[in-house]
């Protein structure tokens, strides 16, 4: 795919041209991406209490007993979402799915311990810990080039 940018001071607004032969897969998911609303934050409940919380802040979204929680230095919200909304709305880079049922924020992340047979354990900046699940494994080592 090759990708043009053109600087025109007589431009008033940013004006996007996808030229194709025909559509494909990648045309559409390209479409559907930058037609997709830009949200800044998820709702997060603590009881009766809503907080909005910035993509930024979550370090963890998973899912337990049925239930949707993002996990964030101010403490874990429960999301009123499918883990696949929050995935949408999260989006890469900067997040990435690690199981069937957790999703993490790749800016928050320390490090990778590769060292487990089959597995990798993902390090927080603030210190806790979880697991890539053998089914990710692949798919975490081939967006990092490993």
């Amino acid at each position: 795919m090759q990708i043009e940018v053109k600087i025109d001071p007589s431009c008033t607004e940013p004006k996007l041209i996808l030229c194709t032969n025909q559509m494909t897969d990648e045309c559409s998911a390209i479409l559907q991406t930058l037609s997709a609303p830009v949200l800044d934050a998820l709702p997060g409940f603590q009881g009766d209490t809503m907080t909005l919380l910035r993509p930024e802040e979550i370090i963890r979204v998973y899912t337990a007993a049925g239930k949707l929680f993002a996990v964030t230095a101010e403490g874990e919200f429960q999301l009123r979402l499918r883990l696949y909304e929050a995935e949408q709305r999260l989006q890469a880079p900067r997040f990435a799915r690690i199981s069937q049922s957790e999703l993490i924020n790749l800016h928050q992340v320390k490090g990778f311990d590769l060292s487990l047979a089959g597995t990798i354990c993902v390090r927080f900046l603030n210190g806790t810990t979880t697991y890539v699940s053998r089914r990710y494994v692949s798919k975490l080592k081939q967006r990092f080039g490993l």
